[in-house]
């Protein structure tokens, strides 16, 4: 435990939300000591490593990110991450979300004994949706199956870590609507955009959001106007009006959201589209699960997240993917964040397992 929690904490005390590129130093000289692996840096910041790169059958990556959000004022004293220990838990920005999970990858990688391609790979840029992932599949990592340690503790029963087989995905668009401006004494000599963005707004309001089930697993859509904005002034009937929109996503159909278009004067353009992932191997899925309980006595089951990760990515370009990590529900990207170093050390194990096994 003592090595976890020390290797933790030197990766969370390393400020990684403005500029990740020191983290990722830190975990690339790590490995080049500690390893005997294959270890590269791309242009964005990417810790990619492999050992057994040329062994026949299929490849297992575990990935993680060193990237985190801006920190609370609590936890940096004079610019430096503020990093503790108190009742079991490790407390700091990073603890969670998810330089933890990065700790206990890397410990695995070095303890294990393959017996086929076994990768590493921590990315930059996925708080900014996916930025990092996105350039390492640009030039050529395409791993068969991933284990990525983004939080999945806590959803079959607190404190418990799960194995997640599926997560939604987030579309955010924007609807404008365009008008023609006129005095507003004078309603009959322009367009007024509100009122067409209404009219848009009504369409988003009766879509059917879809669904999906995988491995058992239930995954609701949804739809949601969540801003309005508008007009210049009391007098004036506005020229423009943008809604914008959040979609969660699931694996399968979209929700037809472009029906705006048949309003007069509206448009419709997506911002950012994170995909969601569905796991399309159940042995796999039930393999890693055993594995699991396993290290926990028998507790665990499938369970589905809500929010996006670099799973999605990874998924959409042919990798097979499960999410297995320490942090809770609610936990990432709060002022208190912290990881339980219980959990974080049956993490590790089961890395350490399902890598070893591999590629059985």
């Amino acid at each position: 435990m003592g090595e976890l929690r020390d290797l933790t904490e030197r990766l969370v005390s390393i400020p990684s939300h403005d500029d990740e590129t020191a983290a990722g130093d830190g975990i690339a000289s790590w490995l080049r000591e500690h390893t005997d692996a294959d270890v590269g840096r791309d242009d964005a910041g990417n810790v990619i490593a492999w050992r057994n790169p040329d062994a026949d059958g299929d490849s297992l990556a575990l990935v993680g990110h060193h990237d985190v959000v801006p920190p609370d004022e609590s936890q940096t004293e004079n610019g430096d991450y503020v990093v503790y220990e108190e009742d079991g838990r490790l407390y700091g920005r990073g603890t969670a979300d998810m330089k933890g999970a990065v700790a206990a990858m890397l410990l695995a990688f070095r303890d294990t004994e393959p017996g086929g391609p076994l990768a590493f790979a921590s990315f930059v840029g996925e708080e900014l949706g996916g930025v990092g992932v996105q350039q390492a599949i640009d030039e050529g990592f395409a791993p068969d199956y991933a284990v990525v340690g983004e939080g999945s503790t806590g959803y079959s029963e607190a404190g418990v870590l799960d194995v997640a087989v599926a997560h939604k995905g987030r579309r955010a668009s924007t609807v404008t609507a365009a008008g023609e401006a006129a005095h507003a004494s004078e309603v009959e000599s322009g367009e007024n955009a509100v009122y067409r963005a209404c009219d848009a707004v009504d369409v988003l309001r009766d879509l059917d959001a879809p669904d999906a089930d995988v491995l058992g697993q239930h995954l609701a859509g949804s739809v949601a106007v969540t801003e309005i904005e508008g007009g210049t002034a009391w007098n004036v009937i506005p020229e423009s009006c943008e809604v914008t929109v959040d979609e969660r996503t699931v694996p399968g159909e979209r929700a037809d959201v472009g029906a705006v278009e048949a309003v007069d004067g509206v448009s419709w353009t997506v911002d950012q589209d994170l995909p969601p992932m569905a796991c399309d191997d159940p042995r796999f899925a039930d393999g890693v699960l055993d594995v699991v309980q396993d290290v926990q006595d028998g507790a665990g089951k499938h369970v589905a997240k809500p929010h996006a990760t670099d799973a999605g990515w990874l998924a959409a370009a042919g990798t097979t993917c499960l999410v297995c990590g320490p942090a809770e529900q609610g936990e990432a990207h709060t002022a208190d964040e912290s990881v339980s170093l219980d959990v974080l050390a049956r993490c590790r194990r089961a890395y350490e397992h399902v890598a070893g096994a591999w590629p059985t």
